[in-house]
């Protein structure tokens, strides 16, 4: 398979994630989320499931209860005031992951062309 690139700092990363296909998605460097209105996993990327270690299946549960990281509170708070004033464009700064609670990450948090968001995670 042909490696994929998309630039995480990309200022239209969902869109160009969206426009790859799902196998393209799981090679990326990064993880990739798709999150529903109610921060339900509708999509978690092989990279994702890679690179933070998670044990289980994402799909279907919520993510912000199975989230190890540290400031997941704040993360779904402010992700649901963005969702409820529109577009989504925000960044943050998360420490802890599932096999290392020391990791430091950015995440990228974007509106999703059907609904709900995509969460991106770049690790250290």
């Amino acid at each position: 398979m042909p490696d994929v690139t998309v630039d995480f700092e990309a200022p239209d990363l969902a869109a160009r994630v969206e426009r790859l296909s799902q196998s393209q998605i799981d090679q990326l460097s990064f993880g990739a989320i798709l999150l529903d209105t109610e921060g339900v996993v509708l999509f978690y990327s092989a990279a994702e499931r890679r690179l933070s270690g998670y044990p289980g299946e994402a799909v279907g549960r919520n993510f912000f209860e199975i989230a190890r990281c540290f400031g997941k509170v704040d993360l779904r708070a402010q992700i649901m005031r963005a969702l409820e004033e529109g577009r989504v464009d925000l960044e943050f700064a998360l420490a802890g992951d599932y096999d290392d609670a020391t990791r430091e990450m950015r995440a990228r948090v974007q509106s999703a062309r059907q609904g709900g968001v995509w969460l991106f995670l770049q690790r250290d």
